[in-house]
């Protein structure tokens, strides 16, 4: 079968060739009539709009690029929700790329991205990057850049994230509130700034509470199952007493729970654990997560509304760079207890 081109739309209305290449790709010049006639004939014929040439006519390509570290977590996967349903909504579509926290595939991701001619990236930053040259190039190029999650001051690009620090402060805070005394922390790189200010966030509640800070109990690491049990197995190595564990995601804290079980240790009878992000599995695991939700679908819709505000604009990079700070919300489930234990004593490696 001859495939239908524009053309052919043109013919059956009798109308010019540029009318219809300036109908279907929307042109204030065409009035609201015209266009409902190319569509209707565009869809009566089955036409199928080459993408990539209009791109190429109109100098829009109606893709935005969405950079991740990591597609497993289920925090990144509902913020791109998010995303999606707003961009999708305002006739964008998504290229998606997977950084895996390596500064290496990061540059090879924005690198596509350009190459693709994106109207905007959306990049969640990769632990590994502490060099930014390649963001620095979507801004020379006039692209608009907006950073989701983990924030780059020194960018000066609009922002969307929580505030990490009340979420730390939360988490440690509602350990405290069950009547842990010896609150172990597991952190992460500290070159990036959502997991310093959950670790200051941890600190400042301590403080607040007329708690010791016991460097002993904060621990360092890349996210993982195995860094949770890892850090409790050193725990039980030096003979530390601890009685509640804050892990900084998820999948740490899931680690902390299989090791304790693998201990005898009960949870949260003897020690209370939270994480951070709200992960789907936290709910249907037992005992199940508490944790701090990120709101990560309103955060995926708010960068998505920035770039549609910002973009309609013209001059992305003229004004302040805005910064929208969403609150967390913290999830108390079975894993830090609903009941306190007033006689309760720290745990450790010698009982």
């Amino acid at each position: 079968m001859k495939k239908v081109t524009i053309h052919d739309i043109a013919r059956e209305l009798n109308v010019t060739f540029s009318t219809v290449a300036r109908a279907l790709n929307d042109h204030p010049a065409i009035s609201v009539a015209t266009k409902e006639a190319v569509r209707e004939v565009a869809k009566k014929l089955n036409y199928q709009q080459n993408k990539v040439a209009s791109s190429l006519r109109s100098g829009r390509s109606n893709v935005i690029g969405v950079m991740v570290p990591n597609l497993a977590a289920n925090f990144f996967n509902s913020t791109i929700l998010g995303i999606e349903k707003v961009m999708n909504e305002n006739g964008y579509s998504i290229l998606l790329y997977q950084s895996g926290e390596s500064f290496s595939h990061e540059t090879k991701g924005i690198e596509t991205f350009m190459q693709s001619r994106v109207e905007g990236i959306f990049a969640s930053v990769a632990m590994e990057t502490t060099d930014f040259s390649h963001y620095e190039d979507i801004k020379k190029n006039d692209i608009p850049l907006l950073l989701f999650d983990r924030a780059v001051e020194e960018l000066g690009v609009p922002t969307v994230r929580i505030d990490d620090y009340r979420g730390g402060f939360l988490a440690a805070e509602h350990l405290i509130k069950h009547n842990c005394k010896n609150i172990v922390h597991i952190s992460a790189n500290l070159d990036v700034k959502s997991f310093r200010e959950r670790l200051q966030g941890y600190k400042d509640a301590l403080n607040h509470y007329n708690l010791p800070i016991n460097e002993d109990l904060i621990f360092y690491g890349k996210p993982s199952i195995e860094l949770g049990r890892r850090c409790i197995e050193q725990l039980y190595n030096t003979n530390e007493a601890f009685d509640g564990v804050f892990a900084f995601e998820d999948y740490t804290a899931l680690g902390v729970m299989q090791q304790l079980k693998s201990h005898g240790v009960n949870v949260p009878e003897q020690v209370k654990v939270i994480g951070f992000a709200n992960e789907a599995f936290g709910a249907y695991i037992s005992p199940s997560l508490s944790t701090i939700d990120q709101q990560s679908v309103l955060m995926g819709e708010e960068v998505a509304r920035l770039f549609l505000k910002l973009h309609k604009s013209q001059n992305f990079y003229t004004s302040i760079p805005e910064q929208i700070v969403l609150e967390p919300l913290l999830v108390e489930r079975e894993s830090s207890g609903l009941t306190v234990f007033i006689n309760q004593s720290p745990i450790s490696s010698t009982q």
